[in-house]
C-alpha cells in the first residue's frame, strides 16, 4: 500500500499560547475594573487619547523583546531614540523637500548603532549589558554634539507632523503603523525558516550551532532589526510632538524591558510573542493614565505599577508550567 503524500505546510496565523494569554487577561480585568470604578479612563476619547503613546511603545518593546529572545538586553534605547530624533531635525531643516532623506537617514543611524551593539556581542562576546548601556552613553554624547548644531525650535516638516496627528478609520496613523508592524514580525516569526531558526538560536544556541546555523548572524542580526525599530519609532515619535528635545527618549529604557517581559518573552531567550508585547504595552499606558487620573502620587504610580509588572510575569510563567505539565 502506497504511502499517502505529505500536506504542503500550511501558512500559520500566530496563536497565542497560555503563556501570551495572560496579558490578555489582565488587560480585560483592567479594563472591567476601570469601567465600575474609574468610568473616564475607558471612554473612548480617554483611550484614543493614550493610544498613539502604546503605540510608540509597542515598537520599542517588539525590538527589545526580538533583543531577549537572542538572550540579551538593550539599554541604548533612549540614546538610540534621542539621536535619530536630532538626525530628522537637522537632515530635514524642518523642510518638506528633505522629508525622505531625513526619515532614512534618522532610521539608518539607528540601524547603525544597533549593528555596533550587535557586533559587540555576537562576535566578540561581549556582555551585552555593558556593551549597550556603554554605546547608550557614548549615542548621547553624539546627540548631544550634534543637536547643538540643529536650532532649539527646530519642529519636523509639516508634512510629517500632519501624518503625527492624522486619523485613518477613526485610529491615528502610529497606531495603524504599529499594527502592522506586529502582524508582520508575528507572521514572519511564525511562518519562515528565518523566524524559526532565530526561535532556535536563542532557545538553544549550541543545538542550533550543531544543525549548522549561523548563530552569530541571528544574534547579531536581532540587535539590528531592534535598531531599526527604535529609528521608526523615533520618527513616529517626532511626528507627534514636532519638536522632539534630546530627553524624548528617556520614557524608554525600562518601558520596553517591562512590555517585553510582562507579553510573556522569555528572559532565557527563544520564547516570545509580538502579539503579546503589544497588549503589554498598551495594559502599561492605560495604567499608567488610570492611576493618574486617580490623583496618586508619583510614589506610589510606581509602586503599583511595579507590583502589576511582578504579578503579570508570574502570572504568565504560571500559566507557562501549568501548560508544560499536562
Amino acid at each position: 500500500m502506497l504511502a499517502r503524500p505529505a500536506r504542503a505546510r500550511r501558512f500559520e496565523v500566530p496563536k497565542l499560547s497560555s503563556r501570551f494569554a495572560a496579558i490578555w487577561v489582565a488587560l480585560g480585568l483592567m479594563l472591567v475594573f476601570g469601567k465600575i470604578f474609574l468610568p473616564r479612563s475607558t471612554d473612548v476619547s480617554t483611550i484614543l487619547s493614550v493610544l498613539p503613546f502604546a503605540a510608540f511603545l509597542t515598537i520599542a518593546a517588539m525590538g527589545q523583546a526580538i533583543v531577549v529572545m537572542a538572550r540579551g538586553i538593550d539599554l541604548s534605547v533612549p540614546a538610540i531614540v534621542a539621536l535619530s530624533s536630532a538626525v530628522l531635525l537637522g537632515v530635514s531643516g524642518g523642510s518638506d523637500d528633505r522629508l525622505w532623506l531625513a526619515i532614512g537617514a534618522a532610521i539608518l543611524v539607528a540601524i547603525l548603532v544597533g549593528a555596533v551593539n550587535g557586533v559587540l556581542i555576537a562576535v566578540f562576546k561581549l556582555n551585552a549589558l555593558i556593551v549597550t548601556l556603554a554605546v547608550g552613553a557614548i549615542v548621547t554624547g553624539i546627540a548631544i554634539w550634534y543637536r547643538q548644531s540643529v536650532a532649539a525650535e527646530s519642529n519636523v516638516p509639516a508634512t510629517l507632523a500632519d501624518f503625527g496627528s492624522a486619523r485613518v478609520l477613526g485610529l491615528p496613523t502610529s497606531v495603524l503603523l504599529a499594527l502592522l508592524l506586529t502582524l508582520l514580525l508575528a507572521v514572519l516569526m511564525r511562518n519562515t525558516i528565518v523566524g524559526r531558526r532565530f526561535e532556535a538560536v536563542g532557545a538553544n544556541p549550541l543545538a542550533a550551532y550543531a544543525t549548522g546555523v549561523a548563530i552569530m548572524r541571528y544574534q547579531a542580526g536581532a540587535f539590528v532589526v531592534a535598531g531599526g525599530l527604535y529609528g521608526i519609532m523615533a520618527v513616529l515619535l517626532s511626528a507627534f510632538i514636532r519638536n522632539p528635545t534630546l530627553d524624548v527618549g528617556t520614557p524608554y529604557l525600562l518601558a520596553p524591558i517591562a512590555a517585553a517581559v510582562l507579553g510573556g518573552t522569555a528572559i532565557g531567550g527563544g520564547i516570545g510573542s509580538m502579539v503579546a508585547v503589544a497588549g503589554a504595552s498598551i495594559f502599561l499606558v492605560q495604567l499608567d493614565q488610570s492611576l493618574k487620573m486617580l490623583g496618586m502620587p508619583t510614589s506610589w504610580q510606581l509602586i503599583i505599577q511595579g507590583l502589576a509588572i511582578a504579578m503579570g510575569m508570574w502570572l504568565s510563567e504560571a500559566t507557562a508550567k501549568g501548560g508544560r505539565t499536562r
